[in-house]
């Protein structure tokens, strides 16, 4: 490991997951602030074990970079730190995380998001099942979950709190979202999808509802904040073009 001005570079080729984690907290400890690990293959857990690293305001300026794919549970519990992957993500993504963010150039697979109560995490393409799963709210934490492409079945399922964004850019033109059961169990929070949506694919007691001014805006922020996270262009992406999806008793 190697350390210049406050920003450490780890090499995790052939390191197991546990020490490579360790090397990690030990920069962060040490007031480390900008971690770059390379040669990321399958290790699990990264940014887990932060929380009692530094203190909550400490941890909102620590910057993780991977060059590689992380394994599954990447950010899990994570509170305050910026993680951005250089490729794909695995299953289980900000697996309750708190607070922070998590930024993917790539895909994501399975349970991304999986009951996350804060933060805001950022996939460049698609994501797999079960995205959004169990996600809510806690006191003043709210997280939004930003997916480029579409996403496979059960989207949202069982969502309590919180805001998932579906943007549609990798579907051809004139091609709709794929996947069903969309909001199965759905009883707080929002889904916003960009794209064709038929009835048939929303889950039991989920329907469509009215944009409002705030639910306007905060698409704005997000489509924004996409485009430059990604240096995608998003100016034809408008707040108009997405379905509001709620549940239609609560």
């Amino acid at each position: 490991m190697s350390t210049t001005l406050h920003t450490s570079t780890i090499n995790a080729a052939g390191l197991h997951y546990r020490e490579m984690n360790k090397q990690v907290r030990e920069a962060v400890e040490s007031g480390t602030r900008r971690i770059v690990l390379e040669n990321v293959t399958g290790q699990r857990y990264i940014g887990t074990n932060l929380h009692d690293a530094a203190r909550p305001d400490e941890l909102a300026g620590v910057e993780i970079e991977i060059n590689g794919t992380p394994g599954n549970d990447l950010g899990m519990f994570l509170n305050g730190p910026t993680v951005t992957v250089r490729g794909n993500v695995m299953d289980g993504t900000g697996n309750t995380m708190n607070r922070g963010r998590i930024v993917a150039h790539g895909r994501a697979g399975d349970i991304t998001g999986f009951s996350a109560r804060g933060g805001e995490i950022f996939i460049r393409d698609n994501a797999g099942y079960r995205v959004g799963i169990h996600m809510k709210e806690y006191k003043e934490m709210r997280p939004v979950l930003t997916i480029g492409g579409t996403v496979q079945d059960f989207l949202g399922e069982y969502l309590a709190g919180g805001v998932i964004i579906v943007m549609g850019l990798t579907l051809n033109s004139g091609e709709g979202h794929f996947g069903s059961h969309i909001g199965t169990g759905l009883h707080g929070g929002v889904i916003f999808m960009r794209g064709s949506v038929s009835d048939s694919q929303l889950g039991e007691g989920v329907g469509e509802t009215d944009m409002t001014d705030v639910d306007a805006d905060l698409l704005s922020r997000y489509i924004a904040e996409y485009g430059r996270l990604f240096d995608r262009d998003v100016s034809r992406v408008a707040p108009s073009d997405f379905a509001k999806l709620v549940p239609l008793s609560t």
